[in-house]
């Protein structure tokens, strides 16, 4: 048995008739005979009973006819699959990222990718998680690495790691205390993104949950133009752990930890869920976390992030 007859079979069964069988499938009507007829000998059974207006099934052929259509769509299906990675060697490639990961690690995860897949055309997109969201949805992006992604139904989100939010001053702000509470954050002027903001929503959330009212004095959707403002004294602003790291290192702006309770970001990559991810999207997703990974372990805060 083997799948041309099974195919050829198939025709028959389908048709009802030899003569029609054999046109449709370019053969002589005595050859698709003997592939039948070889088939039925293999099987021991009898398949298709003929009658003066063609054929049709017996029990045995039924059973046949339902495993043999199954057998031929995975057969087709994995040509296809296989087909498919070959192309994806010379395919193309969308993908979101945030700017502050784009900064710490875009240009060494592109140049690797490249290194792998030199033929794959790659399209970079950097934007806010609420544009990269929208980006996965309508489909501009394959995937997108977002902060804070809501779980909704229309995402498949794989969650990263976490990190602590921190409340950021001048460098003049030295001599303030070293933490803070929630609590305090209503006595301080700050300097956050307008909503939908991923940040701005989960500190607005945490906020909330413990009875407080922000301080909200200007409105930076740039995490660059914020940390430029807080560095010259207009307020304070509250921003990811890695996203401050080289500023403190500096001394151009100071970092207070927010206790009891911490807020944390959670760093997501997010894919439309209707979509199985290609080898690409995987290979990427790979990369991404692998250097993620090695930048963190190498910093001296790394005991603050919570690996998913």
């Amino acid at each position: 048995m083997d799948i041309r007859e099974l195919r050829s079979f198939i025709h028959v069964a389908r048709s009802g008739s030899f003569s029609r069988a054999a046109s449709e499938l370019y053969i002589a009507q005595p050859a698709l005979s003997r592939q039948i007829a070889k088939l039925e000998g293999e099987i021991g059974v009898p398949l298709l009973i003929r009658h003066g207006r063609g054929v049709r099934l017996t029990a045995a052929g039924a059973r046949l006819l339902e495993r043999a259509e199954m057998i031929t769509h995975m057969v087709n299906e994995t040509g296809e699959q296989v087909r498919a990675s070959a192309d994806e060697e010379g395919g193309h490639l969308a993908v979101g990222l945030p700017p502050t990961i784009g900064a710490l690690i875009g240009a060494d995860l592109i140049k690797d990718f490249r290194a792998r897949w030199p033929r794959v055309t790659l399209h970079l997109r950097e934007g806010l998680s609420s544009s990269l969201q929208e980006w996965v949805l309508d489909k501009r992006v394959d995937l997108a690495v977002v902060y804070n992604q809501p779980l909704l139904d229309a995402f498949n989100v794989r969650p990263l790691f976490s990190e602590p939010m921190i409340l950021i001053g001048p460098a003049g702000d030295a001599g303030r205390k070293p933490s803070y509470h929630i609590r305090d954050l209503a006595d301080i002027p700050l300097i956050l993104p307008g909503l939908p903001h991923s940040n701005r929503r989960l500190v607005e959330q945490a906020a909330i949950q413990h009875g407080v009212r922000l301080r909200v004095e200007i409105e930076v959707d740039s995490v660059a133009l914020t940390k430029q403002l807080v560095k010259a004294g207009v307020g304070y602003s509250i921003l990811t752990q890695v996203a401050i790291k080289d500023e403190v290192a500096r001394g151009d702006v100071v970092a207070h930890a927010i206790e009891r309770p911490s807020i944390r970001s959670t760093v997501a990559i997010t894919t439309l869920r209707e979509n199985r991810p290609s080898r690409l999207v995987e290979a990427w997703s790979t990369m991404l976390q692998e250097k993620l990974q090695s930048l963190i372990a190498s910093e001296a805060w790394r005991n603050d992030v919570i690996w998913a």
